[in-house]
């Protein structure tokens, strides 16, 4: 599935309160799922010395694909369509290869 087909079904599926700004909605609710993969994760650490089950790394698709389904009503309200931001991304990283500052902090290395 494309970016962009994914964003517009996704967007089908959209009920939240959009009163005042519609940003905060899917900003908060991306953190949130983003929190609950960063959980899950520690668990399998802790609980399972690192190694994942097959039933873990389903609830870790299911929990990316929330964050994906944020991700992609973030960019909706911002009228950013997800390929875009993806492509942004892919550009901003492999410049940063090429560069040799993959590592290292900020935003604009």
């Amino acid at each position: 599935m494309e970016f962009d087909d994914y964003q517009k079904k996704a967007k089908t599926t959209a009920v939240y309160p959009k009163k005042d700004n519609p940003l905060w909605y899917p900003a908060l609710g991306l953190a949130g799922e983003a929190g609950e993969v960063a959980d899950k994760v520690k668990k399998i650490m802790r609980d399972h010395g690192g190694k994942v089950s097959d039933v873990k790394r389903q609830e870790l698709v299911k929990e990316l694909g929330d964050v994906l389904w944020y991700m992609a009503m973030l960019a909706a309200e911002l009228g950013v369509k997800l390929d875009l931001v993806a492509s942004e991304n892919i550009r901003k990283i492999t410049s940063r290869k090429v560069r040799g500052v993959l590592h290292g902090e900020g935003d604009n290395r």
